[in-house]
């Protein structure tokens, strides 16, 4: 397989399990933050929503430190598995769920607002518990913003660039994202490859934009 060819596989490996991990993990805080009245609220907002103006750079040191080998979380993850999380995928993965966080939790948290709060109240009244009352009317009410969601984590962990390279390096086949694989095109000059990377992901993120409008317009109802 080609060098680019790899990366292709590598990226969207990496950015649906990123995805399919934000859903879990994203769902019940943007639900919290939809319903809660804690004072902690806006803290929480602000930590959540912190990749959006950070530079990638300071969040990808941070990861850095916290998970080499010699920190806590590293070491514990070696006895584990015998492997690093730095310059690994398992590394890229968590790099990518907290840099892609707020594109999943802020429409999550949007749709869950919008959700009425008489009809949650009925379906209390005629018995529903707490769990099927999100399961059964909050997420059929909230597919928009869930098909918002994910659209975003998806395309926006695709184009990750300094993140991954902080943490993962630059290691064909293991952490060398489509991103990166463009990065190197220019170094060496091959612009002819960097152009034909380059409008790739152009052309995929219009796509990917024009379908999350096409959607938000076409459905209806909440969310």
């Amino acid at each position: 397989m080609s060098a680019t060819g790899s990366a292709i596989i590598l990226t969207l490996a990496l950015a649906c399990v990123t995805t399919l991990l934000l859903f879990l993990l994203g769902t019940p805080l943007a639900w919290w933050l939809a319903t809660t009245r804690n004072r902690l609220k806006p803290v929480i907002e602000a930590i959540t929503a912190l990749p959006l103006v950070l530079p990638p750079t300071v969040i990808g040191f941070y990861l850095l430190i916290l998970l080499n080998p010699n920190a806590p979380i590293g070491h514990f993850w070696v006895r584990l598995t015998g492997e690093t999380l730095t310059f690994s995928f398992a590394g890229l993965v968590i790099a990518s769920i907290l840099y892609s966080l707020p594109f999943m939790v802020q429409p999550l948290q949007s749709s869950f607002e919008r959700v009425g709060r008489d009809q949650l109240e009925t379906a209390a009244s005629l018995g529903a518990s707490p769990l099927d009352r999100f399961f059964s009317l909050v997420l059929p009410l909230s597919v928009r913003g869930s098909l918002t969601a994910g659209i975003l984590t998806f395309i926006h962990t695709i184009g990750e660039f300094g993140v991954v390279l902080m943490v993962g390096g630059n290691i064909p086949g293991r952490t060398r994202t489509l991103s990166i694989a463009l990065y190197d095109h220019v170094e060496a000059l091959r612009y002819d490859e960097a152009h034909a990377l380059a409008a790739g992901l152009v052309l995929l993120s219009l796509l990917v934009l024009s379908l999350v409008y096409l959607l938000n317009r076409r459905m209806p109802g909440h969310g």
